[in-house]
């Protein structure tokens, strides 16, 4: 007996290596901020035109999200995560052929679309390998993985464009190569590996998605998505933007802060990876959320470079573990609609559009301050939240 356990849980490990690559995919999404630069010095395009790219991704997680669980019941998670890597190769193979502004358009849009077939399919895919009480670590780990390849993005491209450029003319365009072909890796990979899933009872509409919101919980589970995926999306839009406004300094200089985030965030789901597995996902979340209300109290009266960086650490840090933690709750409460729940959650990152508006109109009122209380309020969810969680067995 204890050997047919043993032999179980290391299949289960090794199933778990190709789905990690695919979360590593799943980061590709986040080259947009560092491509969108090189495209829009490139081609001389204007901040506006150049703005349009990044905000395309956010759209299509509105437009598919959902549609999306309704494709898993009919193909199963595994064939959508694989749908969703093709999407991402073709997208990150159109630069390759020519660089125009609406061919990049085209390369984006189909990025983002393939982001959302793969975020709203991937996560559930995971719950098929692993209990109920390691979900939320696994998620965690899966976004640590996830952060390696937003990480790797900036740094390959200025690879790309400092030293390939002069010898070999590749420039920064490297990154969308290198990608495209673990894209291509990626399906070969989970293809080959067999995963059985539990098939649902019957097929369902987005009518029947969208009435799942009629469940306070999934609810107020989807409205803490928008608020984590909100205050991630508008402390990285802000933070150079405080540092700028009360120390004076050029952006050059107050752009690190943004990697700071990045780089507590990452840490975060490393750490968070391992504590959830000891630690109960509600204590571990009131954590978490304290550090970033903690955060928000320091970034509205800062005004010293440190004061400012440790706001942005522990936001970085406190935030770093919200998404995975909610989504597994969500999907655990009502494990008859995983699909359908999973694209609800995923629809909830358009968040990261609502947020943004939000605090540009609070901070041309009140300065920065006002787009700090922006993300206050959401803070101010998340510790309401907080409440809320159940114990999952």
């Amino acid at each position: 007996m204890n050997t047919s356990v043993t032999i179980t849980k290391k299949t289960s490990m090794l199933k778990l290596v190709p789905v990690m690559l695919c979360f590593f995919a799943m980061g590709f999404v986040d080259l947009v901020g560092t491509a969108s630069n090189f495209v829009q010095k490139d081609l001389g395009l204007t901040d506006s035109q150049a703005g349009l790219f990044p905000s395309l991704v956010f759209f299509w997680f509105l437009i598919f999200a959902v549609p999306t669980g309704m494709l898993m019941n009919r193909i199963g998670r595994k064939k959508t995560v694989l749908v969703s890597l093709v999407i991402t190769a073709l997208s990150l193979m159109l630069p390759l052929f020519g660089e125009n502004y609406w061919l990049m358009l085209a390369s984006f849009s189909l990025l983002g679309i393939g982001n959302a077939l793969m975020q709203t399919s991937l996560n559930p895919l995971v719950s098929n390998l692993i209990s109920s009480d390691r979900l939320a670590s696994t998620l965690t780990f899966g976004q640590f993985v996830k952060a390696i390849a937003s990480f790797l993005a900036p740094i390959i491209c200025a690879w790309g464009a400092t030293t390939l450029m002069p010898t070999f003319g590749m420039n920064w365009r490297i990154l969308f190569l290198i990608y495209a072909a673990i894209s291509l890796l990626s399906i070969a990979i989970l293809g080959a590996t067999p995963i059985e899933e539990e098939r649902p009872d019957k097929a369902s509409g987005v009518k029947e998605c969208l009435k799942l919101l009629a469940n306070p919980f999934v609810l107020i589970c989807f409205i803490g998505i928008m608020c984590h995926v909100g205050i991630d999306v508008g402390t990285n839009l802000i933070a150079p933007k405080i540092i700028m406004e009360r120390l004076s300094l050029p952006l050059e200089e107050a752009g690190f802060a943004t990697s700071l985030y990045f780089i507590f965030r990452t840490a975060g789901c490393l750490s968070g990876s391992l504590i959830l597995r000891y630690v109960k996902p509600k204590a571990f979340f009131a954590v978490s959320i304290l550090m970033m209300v903690a955060s928000m109290a320091i970034l509205f009266y800062a005004n010293t470079l440190t004061t400012i960086y440790v706001g942005i650490a522990l936001v970085g840090f406190g935030n770093s573990n919200v998404f995975p933690i909610i989504f597994s709750q969500a999907i655990t409460a009502m494990p008859n609609e995983k699909n359908e729940v999973s694209g609800l959650m995923i629809m909830g990152l358009f968040g990261g559009t609502v947020f943004p508006l939000a605090m540009g109109y609070a901070s041309d009122a009140a300065g920065q301050a006002g787009a700090v209380a922006v993300m206050a309020a959401g803070v101010a969810y998340l510790l309401y939240y907080t409440l809320k969680i159940k114990t999952i067995k």
